[in-house]
């Protein structure tokens, strides 16, 4: 009897041909990962396209997706953008393992969270936070400047987070333009071009014509103005702000 049973047990396993077989367990496919040498913060100008950049690993048939942090909102789903405001796109060249959110025209409420996620179960996500800067200008001391009458006028205008350097920096006494060969005399205008730019208009032996509204103007930028009062004797107490300018700032000289 117990022959018979294990002739029958081994029949119904082995079978004819081996068709018979018990199937061997499905493999476990890779699952997707995102690559560790992507960068969580990114920085773009305002008015400038920025580009976040998201790289998967072993996707398979899974889908990519960026989401907008700050109201949960779908932007694209694989290649299609399911928002209306078509400054987003999504971009992926086939065969590759990147995946990028493209953001036309940056605007300041652009600044924030996104998150690239994976259509698995639980969703993967990995977070980017978008940085955007708009360029802006100071003139130290604004918004008013007092001098006494014969001392030296020092201005300067101040310009962060500029996309690139301004082609020009160019400086205004009552909308009327200073250059070296101003009918004034005694006038240096100093540029110093760079992720910052400064420039410093120069006035030597000021004098009571001088005061008014000083204007400094970048061709990349909005225009900043001080007002300049040029003082004979008196001193209000209000001539404390131009000596609470900054003393860590080299200032050139003529």
């Amino acid at each position: 009897m117990n022959v018979t049973l294990l002739v029958v047990a081994l029949a119904v396993v082995g079978g004819a041909g081996g068709q018979g077989l018990i199937p061997p367990p499905p493999l476990v496919t890779d699952q997707p990962y995102f690559d560790s040498s992507m960068l969580t913060n990114q920085t773009a100008h305002v008015g400038r396209q920025a580009e976040l950049h998201c790289r998967v690993h072993s996707i398979g048939n899974r889908t990519v997706s960026w989401i907008r942090g700050r109201d949960l909102r779908i932007l694209t789903v694989g290649r299609y953008t399911y928002t209306t405001d078509l400054r987003y796109e999504s971009l992926h060249q086939e065969g590759t393992n990147q995946w990028t959110l493209r953001i036309k025209s940056t605007q300041p409420r652009d600044q924030g969270t996104y998150e690239c996620q994976i259509s698995t179960k639980p969703i993967k996500a990995f977070t980017i936070y978008l940085r955007v800067l708009e360029p802006r200008g100071e003139i130290l001391g604004s918004p008013d400047l007092y001098v006494q009458k014969g001392s030296m006028i020092n201005l300067t205008c101040i310009l962060y987070d500029l996309p690139e350097p301004p082609a020009y920096v160019l400086w205004y006494h009552e909308n009327k333009s200073f250059s070296y060969s101003s009918s004034r005399g005694g006038v240096s205008i100093i540029l110093e071009k760079g992720p910052t730019t400064i420039s410093y208009l120069l006035l030597t032996s000021a004098r009571l014509a001088d005061t008014g509204m000083y204007t400094c103007a970048a061709s990349n930028l909005n225009t900043t103005s001080v007002m300049l009062h040029v003082l004979d004797g008196e001193e209000p107490a209000a001539m404390q702000k131009n000596h609470s300018l900054p003393h860590s700032r080299h200032l050139p000289t003529p």
